[in-house]
């Protein structure tokens, strides 16, 4: 990989010019306030909840939790392959008797 694609890459992760190299290599804590200054504007406390959508929540959580979806899923890949073999007999029966 070429540097300027991994600089990219960590760019959200570290913030620049605040954990330069010349700050840290410092013998003082003085150096590092920016830093502290940095992390100490950030939140603090656990993340906030968010109401998300998708199938897990809206099926699996709360209080109208059920098993609904997967007795469909299971019985939608019962009935597919139940055709399907249905079919297949059907076919071996065209041209042969049992």
């Amino acid at each position: 990989m070429q540097p300027t694609l991994i600089r990219r890459q960590l760019g959200g992760l570290v913030p620049p010019k605040i954990a330069t190299p010349s700050l840290l290599s410092s013998g003082s804590g003085a150096g590092l306030s920016p830093l502290v200054n940095f992390y100490s504007k950030l939140p603090k406390g656990p993340a906030p909840t968010t109401a998300g959508g998708g199938i897990k929540a809206r099926y699996f959580n709360g209080k109208n939790a059920s098993a609904a979806p997967i007795l469909f899923t299971i019985l939608g890949i019962f009935g597919l392959g139940y055709t399907i073999d249905y079919q297949m007999h059907l076919k071996h029966h065209k041209n042969h008797a049992h």
